[in-house]
C-alpha cells in the first residue's frame, strides 16, 4: 500500500452514501455541518452557488467538484438570493440510511432551470483520521477544467450513472466508486500545492521523493524493523538529514508516525478481523503479544481486547 491509498482504506468507517438530486429554480438547500465525516458536492448540470462561512460566494457550474474534508456547513443555491426551499439536510435524515439515493426537488412546482447535483458523504473513524485529512482546508473548489483530470471526470460520470439509475451490482459499484472519487479528489489537490521549498506539511511531504520513499516504505511493510538509518536509506539521505527533512515535514519523529501507523493499522484489524492478538501483533512489527498490548494500551487507552470488544 502506498500512502495515499492507505489514507482512503484506513480512515473510513462504515459505508459512504451518495444522492443524485435534480434541483429547479428557485431553490436553496442547506447542509448541517457534520463533524467526524467528509463530503462532496459535483455540479453534473446547470449552475449553483455555494454560499460558506469560509469563502466568498462561489458560482458553480458543471463539472464543478467541491470537496469538504471536515464535514463543514454550507449552503447550496441557484442564486444568492434565493429563499430556503426546504429542510436542512442533516446526518440524521432517512434518506441518509440508504447507501445511495435519487431524487428530483421542485417544491414550489415552478418548473424552473434545473441544476443536477451528486452529492456523497464519508464517515471518518476519529481515533484512525490520518493527519493528512485533518491538515486538509474546509473547502477545496477544483473547478471544471475540459482536457484535464479526466479520470475524476470519469469516475464522476461512472458513479452518477450508478446512483442516477441503480442497476443490479450497483449496492457494489457505489462504495467503490466513492472511495475512487476521494482519491482522485486528495491526488489532484495534492499535486496543485507549492513544492517543498516554500512550504511544510503533508502536502509538502507527499511532494518531497525522499520522504515520500520513507513513508511508502513504512505502509508497505509496517511488521518491518524499521530503524531511522534504514528509512534514510530508503530516502536515499543521510541519518542527520532524514530525520531533520521528515520531522519538518510531517511534523513528528520518522520512528514517532512508524509507532502511530502500527497502532492505527492494529486498530483496523482489530475491529475488522477476529485474528488473534499475536497474530495482529506480528502484523504490526512486534514479537512479543505482551510488548504490543502495551504499546497498544498507550496509543488508544484501552487494551487490544477490550478495544475489540468495544467496536
Amino acid at each position: 500500500m502506498d500512502v495515499l491509498s492507505d489514507v482512503i482504506s484506513v480512515a473510513r468507517t462504515g459505508r459512504p452514501r451518495s444522492a443524485y438530486v435534480r434541483w429547479h429554480a428557485p431553490w436553496r438547500q442547506q447542509f448541517v455541518p457534520v463533524p467526524g465525516s467528509a463530503g462532496f458536492q459535483v455540479v453534473l448540470e446547470g449552475v449553483c452557488w455555494l454560499l460558506s462561512p469560509h469563502t466568498a460566494p462561489l458560482r458553480m457550474g458543471a463539472g464543478d467538484v467541491l470537496f469538504l474534508p471536515h464535514g463543514s456547513g454550507h449552503t447550496l443555491a441557484d442564486h444568492p438570493a434565493s429563499a430556503v426551499t426546504g429542510p436542512a439536510c442533516t446526518a440524521d435524515a432517512p434518506e441518509l440510511s440508504e447507501s445511495y439515493v435519487s431524487d428530483s426537488v421542485d417544491p414550489l412546482g415552478r418548473g424552473g432551470p434545473a441544476t443536477v447535483m451528486l452529492c456523497g458523504a464519508y464517515r471518518l473513524d476519529p481515533s484512525r483520521t490520518h493527519p493528512l485529512l485533518l491538515t486538509l482546508p474546509d473547502l477545496i473548489h477544483l473547478p471544471a477544467d475540459p482536457g484535464r483530470h479526466t479520470e475524476l471526470h470519469a469516475a464522476v460520470r461512472l458513479l452518477a450513472a450508478e446512483v442516477g439509475r441503480p442497476r443490479l451490482g450497483s449496492a457494489a459499484a457505489v462504495p467503490a466508486l466513492l472511495d475512487t472519487l476521494l482519491m482522485y479528489i486528495l491526488r489532484i489537490w495534492l499535486a496543485g500545492q507549492p513544492a517543498r521549498s516554500t512550504t511544510t506539511g503533508w502536502a509538502a511531504a507527499l511532494n518531497d521523493p525522499a520522504v515520500t520513499a520513507a513513508l511508502h516504505a513504512v505502509h508497505r511493510d509496517p511488521a518491518a524493523p524499521w530503524t531511522v538509518a534504514k528509512l534514510a536509506a530508503e530516502a536515499g539521505l543521510s541519518r542527520a538529514a532524514f530525520a531533520r527533512r521528515f520531522c519538518a515535514l510531517v511534523g513528528q519523529p520518522p520512528l514517532g508516525y512508524l509507532t502511530w501507523w502500527r497502532m492505527t493499522t492494529a486498530a483496523r484489524l482489530l475491529r475488522a478481523t477476529q485474528a488473534p492478538l499475536r497474530s495482529i501483533a506480528a502484523q504490526v512489527g512486534y514479537t512479543s503479544e505482551f510488548a504490543f498490548a502495551t504499546a497498544f494500551k498507550r496509543a488508544h487507552g484501552l487494551a487490544p481486547g477490550a478495544y475489540r470488544r468495544g467496536s
